[in-house]
C-alpha cells in the first residue's frame, strides 16, 4: 500500500489550496480513505474521510470551507481548501484503514500565514 500526499504550501490567509493523495497498492474504489493533520506541538486530528460510496465527514473546524472527493479512475483522493486560517496550518497526511491495519501517506506541510 502507497499513499502520496501533495500539494501543500505557503498561502495567505483566506487563500485556497488542493490537496492530492495518490493511492497504489490495493482496490482504491471500495475502501474510505481520509485526511487528517497535525499542527506544531499537537496530535493528529482527523480532517475529512469519504467512503467508497462517496458519503462525506468532516471536522466541526473544517465544515464549509474543506470539500473532500475521490477520483476512482485516477486512484487519488483531493481536499479542496478554501478560506484557510493560519489555524489551519499544520502537516496534511492521507490515510487508509486496510486489513485492519492503518496506513499513513508522507504528509504535505500547509502554512497558512500572512
Amino acid at each position: 500500500v502507497q499513499l502520496q500526499a501533495s500539494g501543500g504550501g505557503l498561502v495567505q490567509p483566506g487563500g485556497s489550496l488542493r490537496l492530492s493523495c495518490a493511492a497504489a497498492g490495493f482496490n482504491f474504489r471500495l475502501n474510505t480513505l481520509g485526511w487528517y493533520r497535525q499542527a506544531p506541538g499537537k496530535q493528529r486530528e482527523f480532517v475529512a474521510n469519504i467512503t467508497s460510496g462517496r458519503t462525506t465527514n468532516y471536522a466541526d473546524s473544517v465544515k464549509g470551507r474543506f470539500t473532500i472527493s475521490r477520483d476512482n479512475v485516477k486512484s487519488t483522493m483531493y481536499l479542496q481548501m478554501v478560506s484557510l486560517k493560519p489555524e489551519d496550518t499544520a502537516v496534511y497526511y492521507c490515510h487508509l484503514v486496510y486489513r485492519d491495519r492503518d496506513y499513513w501517506g508522507r504528509g504535505t506541510q500547509v502554512t497558512v500565514s500572512s
